[in-house]
Parts: structure tokens; C-alpha cells; sequence
């Protein structure tokens, strides 16, 4: 079963490290992700740019609606994702709880599932 690992940070947490410390961080998220691989659960792994650099996206109308970056309300965003290939949830979980990023951020565990699947409703 595909799980995906949400890295939930705060929106200002990475200005708050050093250059040096930021790519130590992104080094122990490179390591887990090549731990994942090698135990054959990693699907995919990306790290994310921050708000600054996202757009949002709506068709309203037939009319597309764009909002950049920065978004007044996010106090949090994601940072990045690991999708990975797990016998059951308690697994996904266990990966979870190893994610370096768990130090600094929250890190969400969401099956894959169709968006009409409301079983858990």
C-alpha cells in the first residue's frame, strides 16, 4: 500500500538555520531517502521550494485565477514529500517516526487512495 509522508513546517522555520545548517539538514533527508531505496519502499522523494516561489492555481468560470507567493495566511507548508511502498499503516508510521524531518517539522502520514473513497467517513 503507497503512503505519502507529508514534511509539515513552519513557513519561516528554514531562514532560521545557517547556510551549513540547512545543508546538513537536506543531507540527513538524502540519506533517509537512500535508506528507503535500498529497503525498496521508496516510490518517490522531493523537497520543496518555499512559499515565495509557489502559485496557487483556480478555474472559476472557465477563468484561471493565479495567486502568488507569499500567502498571508499559511503558518505552515509543505516542504517536501516521501511517497513510499508499505505492508500497512503501523509501517508507514514506523518510517514516519525515523524521518530526520520529525525533529524540526511534522511529518504526515496519508494513504494513497481515490479522492470518492470516503470509507474512513
Amino acid at each position: 500500500m503507497r503512503y505519502m509522508l507529508m514534511i509539515v513546517e513552519p513557513t519561516g522555520q528554514r531562514a532560521t538555520r545557517t547556510r551549513a545548517e540547512g545543508e546538513e539538514a537536506y543531507a540527513r533527508m538524502r540519506r533517509f531517502a537512500d535508506e528507503l531505496h535500498a529497503e525498496g519502499k521508496l516510490l518517490a522523494v522531493e523537497s520543496l521550494a518555499s512559499l515565495r516561489q509557489a502559485t496557487r492555481v483556480q478555474v472559476r468560470g472557465g477563468k484561471r485565477q493565479l495567486l502568488d507567493g507569499p500567502f498571508a495566511e499559511a503558518k505552515e507548508m509543505v516542504g517536501g514529500f516521501y511517497l513510499v511502498d508499505c505492508a500497512g499503516p503501523e509501517e508507514a508510521l514506523a518510517i514516519a517516526e525515523r524521518c530526520p524531518a520529525a525533529e524540526w517539522a511534522t511529518v504526515e502520514v496519508r494513504p494513497a487512495s481515490p479522492c470518492y473513497d470516503e470509507s474512513d467517513a
